[in-house]
């Protein structure tokens, strides 16, 4: 049997806490990306190029997540996506000719 519940999954999932599990997730973001600052100076610092680029990568995904994270809603409510309309560049006919419509005229 299946169930009526809904289940969420991701970033915009509800929570008996609200807005917490946002701050949570931004506050750790905020660490993250401290974090990778000191380390970036450090490596600087030591000449470690390479070092460097890799800790760039993982700032900049954290400094996306954090970004995300302050446009999400903090309500709980699954967040709304605009998937555009859909563009027909051709018409085919449809199925049982003898319909009325645009596909069917000469």
């Amino acid at each position: 049997m299946r169930s009526s519940r809904t289940t969420w999954c991701g970033p915009t999932a509800p929570s008996s806490t609200g807005a917490g599990l946002t701050d949570r997730r931004a506050s750790t973001a905020i660490e993250i990306i401290q974090n990778r600052r000191e380390r970036i100076r450090e490596a600087r610092a030591n000449g470690w190029l390479g070092e460097v680029e890799g800790l760039q990568g993982s700032f900049d995904a954290a400094m996306a997540k954090l970004s995300s994270l302050k446009r999400s809603p903090t309500d709980g409510r699954p967040q709304l996506v605009d998937l555009g309309m859909p563009v027909f560049t051709t018409m085919h006919p449809r199925p049982g000719g003898d319909r009325e419509g645009p596909a069917n005229q000469p």
